[in-house]
């Protein structure tokens, strides 16, 4: 059997789509991610599972949706029965190793570190090193590791406490604190320096037995809020913020207004609309720049060529799209139609080849484990590799955006009638099937978009075709009994030997 591949999950978080070159968008924002698409399987039509970081992380990770891992809330953590794609690949004998600049997949304690052999986090209260492997510390080595350990176990109670208790949330929004934790903690983390260190280990090996595949998950916060690009970036894409004092004023406000970045009520002024817009541009190529650096030491050192490469978002983000700003609480493609592409040296992901079908990102999981020659028979027909026939989910997809429920406390204090105007206290979910595509907010309220015709939905269809409304609201209906059934039984699966447990995931499609 010849070597399995390296494997590499890129993750640019927060990252819209519509704002990627190689999709089509008319600025030049992205000629590295660019060039890489021309060696790839371009796919122009994946949805995220959810509209956030942790819920959407946990599907990729899971190959479940957010109703079935039910981590959709900061305060939640993964089910210890269910097995983490990073503990998969560890068991089928990967090196599995993190570069995460997201704090709530690095440092808050919701299961999502599982299965890495190495996690090393560029945000929050207290950075990580690389490992140094091979190397036994000292005397003293070894008590700055049990101090360092100590402390972060300190700080890790901290860290969960802000983003699982409304008080400290809230608290976290004063004008004293955001300086700190934007600046001082490294919010944003270390795009540079995580992609560095990723490099190093995918093409140096230190401490990795040469016969033996690494796993590498890399998480990238360049484009997150707040907004602080490249200088040289700034001027080709955001120039007013240099020129116009107001314009550059105004930037460092919604900068410093954490809440308004979670709320989802745009009040963003009209005039500075396409200032936001401009700087997220800036903000894209920036880290569009890092990725290139990145790509090409890959390349020169011919690691790319023996490395799967997944590129993905998780979500992405609001600008003032339909009065929206930010990512709690919407279904929109703005949020939920995500990038994805796949360099596979193996060939099973054509060269310039493009899909068009409706695919969801949760088949990250199924496609990995394919990759690692990992994956069961059932695993197999979902990875992303099979042809649009073969699909086993028919085509149909969906995403769950559950309010948040920290946030909405705060919003029902600070703007109630409009939380409620608004409907931020509703669950959304969204049903996707051929061009057309149904967002379903509680249980009443619908609206129906044509994707094809009307990518940015400024047209509700709903009362115009309520047979085809009528249809995707009965596939969501069952896609929701089914989560219901089956997510107390997938909770439960490690380790339990009842077979009418095992008999029914089996019907369902997770065992073999």
């Amino acid at each position: 059997m010849s070597r399995r591949p390296d494997i590499v999950l890129l993750v640019l978080d927060t990252q819209r789509r519509d704002r990627l070159s190689c999709y089509g968008y008319s600025r030049p924002t992205s000629p590295c991610l660019d060039e890489l698409a021309a060696e790839a399987t371009l796919f122009r039509r994946v949805f995220a599972t959810a509209q956030w970081t942790i819920p959407s992380h946990a599907s990729m990770f899971t190959g479940l949706y957010p109703s079935e891992h039910a981590t959709n809330q900061s305060s939640a953590a993964l089910p210890s029965g269910i097995p983490t794609l990073a503990e998969r690949l560890r068991e089928g004998g990967y090196m599995t190793a993190a570069f995460c600049n997201n704090p709530l997949v690095g440092v808050v304690n919701n299961g999502l570190r599982r299965g890495f052999e190495s996690f090393l986090n560029y945000s929050g209260l207290l950075t990580s090193r690389p490992n140094q492997a091979g190397v036994r510390p000292g005397l003293i080595g070894r008590y700055r590791q049990w101090f360092k350990g100590r402390l972060a176990a300190t700080l890790n109670r901290i860290q969960n406490s802000f983003a699982r208790s409304e008080f400290m949330l809230e608290f976290a929004f004063t004008p004293l604190m955001v300086p700190i934790w934007q600046t001082a903690l490294s919010f944003k983390g270390n795009t540079p320096k995580s992609l560095n260190d990723a490099a190093r280990l995918l093409i140096e090996r230190r401490g990795v037995d040469p016969q033996q595949p690494i796993f590498a998950f890399i998480n990238l916060m360049g484009v997150h809020t707040p907004y602080h690009p490249d200088r040289r970036m700034l001027e080709r894409f955001a120039p007013d913020v240099i020129r116009d004092r107001e314009a550059a004023r105004y930037v460092r406000r919604f900068n410093g207004d954490v809440f308004g970045w979670l709320a989802p009520f745009s009040d963003i002024d009209e005039r500075y609309h396409h200032v936001l817009s401009d700087v997220y541009d800036a903000e894209v190529a920036t880290q569009d720049a890092h990725l290139g650096v990145f790509l090409r030491r890959m390349r020169e050192s011919g690691a790319l060529d023996r490395t799967l490469l997944l590129v993905c978002a998780d979500h992405g983000d609001h600008l003032g799209e339909k009065g929206l700003v930010g990512h709690t609480v919407s279904v929109y493609n703005e949020l939920i139609h995500v990038p994805l592409m796949v360099r596979d040296p193996a060939g099973d992901f054509p060269r310039g080849a493009v899909v068009d079908h409706p695919v969801s990102l949760r088949r990250v999981f199924h496609t990995l484990l394919s990759a690692a020659r990992l994956a069961s028979g059932v695993e197999r027909d979902r990875s992303l590799a099979q042809s649009p026939a073969a699909d086993p989910d028919g085509g149909t997809v969906f995403s769950e955006a559950e309010p948040l429920q920290n946030v909405l406390g705060i919003m029902l204090r600070r703007q109630p009638d409009l939380a409620r105007a608004r409907r931020f206290d509703q669950p959304r979910r969204a049903v996707i099937n051929g061009s057309h595509k149904l967002i379903q907010t509680g249980e009443d309220q619908v609206e129906l978009y044509d994707l094809d015709a009307d990518p940015r939905e400024t047209v509700d269809l709903a009362a115009m075709l309520p047979e085809r409304v009528e249809e995707l609201q009965a596939r969501l209906s069952a896609f929701v009994r089914r989560a219901d059934a089956t997510a107390p039984l997938i909770r439960r699966a490690e380790g339990v030997d009842d077979p009418t447990v095992q008999r029914r995931l089996r019907e369902l499609g997770y065992l073999e």
